[in-house]
C-alpha cells in the first residue's frame, strides 16, 4: 500500500514487475527502492515501457557511479563521461531529471547538444543478404522493415486485420505521436504474410508476431547479423543495425520524389525537428 507524506501518497519499496530488469545487473539499486518508486509513477503516468526501461538503466548507472541524492556530483559525473556523445549525456540528464522532480530535489539540468553527424548506409545488397540469411519469421520482419520503413515498435504490434490484403497495405499504429498511414507492401510480402497467418491459424485481431517486442525484434537481429559477420569473416557486417532498414526506405523515397517535404508527410515520420530529415538527404546509388 502506498504511504502518506509530506509531499502526498508515495508508492512503497516494492520491486517493480512491469518494466525489464537493469541492464547493469552487477550493481544492486539503492537500498531504500528510490529507483523502484520513479520506475512505478512512471508506469502510472503511461509511459513506454521503452522509455521506462531506459530511466531504468540510466539511473542505475548514475547511481552505481554517485549518490543520486546529490544533484552537482550527478553533473560532475555525466560531465566527466569519456567517450560518450553529447546525446548519450543528454539522455542520462533527463532520466536524472525524472528523478529529481519525482523527490522534489533542485537542480538545474545541463544542455547537452547532440552532435550533427550523417548516417553511413549499407549497400541494398547487403540488406537483401541480411534478409535471406535470417529465419523465416525474421526475414519477413526484416522485408517489411526495408519496404515500409516501420519503427521495430510499429511492426511487432501489427495484427492481422492491420495488413490490408486486398490493396497490399499495411496499416500500422503510428509510434510518437505520428499521423496515421498507409504503407504498400510488394506482392511478394504480402504472399509471405498470407502464408504465415494460414500457417499460424491467425484471427484477425491476432498479433502477426505473437509474444515479440520491439527490444527482442532487435536481440535476434543483432544474434543473426554477428554471426553471419563471424561465418563470412566481415566485421562490417557488424556495423549494419536494425535501424538502417528503416533509413534505406526514407531515402530511396527522397529520391523517388526528389521532396523531403512530401516524404516527411508521406512517410509521418513524426520527426519533431526538420533537421532529423535532413539526415536522409543524400541519394546513394545503392538502392538504384
Amino acid at each position: 500500500m502506498p504511504h502518506e507524506t509530506k509531499g502526498g501518497l508515495h508508492p512503497t519499496h516494492q520491486p517493480i514487475t512491469t518494466v525489464h530488469q537493469p541492464f547493469f545487473a552487477a550493481h544492486q539499486p539503492a537500498p531504500d527502492g528510490t529507483i523502484e518508486n520513479v520506475l512505478i509513477d512512471m508506469k502510472k503516468n503511461n509511459k513506454s515501457d521503452y522509455t521506462i526501461n531506459f530511466t531504468r538503466k540510466s539511473l542505475n548507472l548514475l547511481a552505481r557511479l554517485t549518490s543520486l541524492k546529490e544533484p552537482e556530483a550527478v553533473k560532475m559525473v555525466v560531465a566527466d563521461m569519456k567517450d560518450v556523445t553529447n546525446g548519450y549525456k543528454r539522455n542520462l540528464c533527463i532520466a536524472y531529471n525524472k528523478y529529481a522532480k519525482f523527490y522534489a530535489i533542485t537542480w538545474n539540468m545541463p544542455r547537452y547538444r547532440p552532435e550533427a553527424k550523417n548516417i553511413s548506409l549499407p549497400s541494398r545488397d547487403k540488406l537483401l543478404m541480411m534478409i535471406a540469411n535470417a529465419r523465416k519469421s525474421l526475414s519477413i520482419r526484416l522485408q517489411m522493415s526495408m519496404e515500409t520503413g516501420m519503427r521495430p515498435v510499429e511492426l511487432t504490434r501489427l495484427k492481422v486485420k492491420d495488413i490490408d490484403f486486398e490493396h497490399n497495405k499495411a496499416n500500422p499504429i503510428t509510434a510518437k505521436n505520428g499521423c496515421a498511414r498507409s504503407l504498400p507492401i510488394s506482392y511478394n510480402l504480402k504472399t509471405k504474410l498470407q502464408e504465415l497467418v494460414i500457417r499460424k491459424n491467425l484471427a484477425p485481431t491476432d498479433r502477426l508476431f505473437a509474444k515479440l517486442d520491439a527490444e527482442h525484434y532487435g536481440k535476434q537481429y543483432r544474434q543473426m547479423r554477428n554471426n553471419l559477420a563471424k561465418k563470412l569473416n566481415d566485421p562490417t557486417i557488424r556495423q549494419i543495425r536494425l535501424y538502417d532498414f528503416r533509413h534505406y526506405f526514407c531515402t530511396k523515397k527522397l529520391n523517388d520524389i526528389s521532396n523531403p517535404y512530401t516524404v516527411r508527410h508521406w512517410q509521418s515520420t513524426s520527426e519533431r525537428h526538420y533537421g532529423n530529415r535532413a539526415l536522409f538527404n543524400h541519394t546513394p546509388n545503392f538502392f538504384l
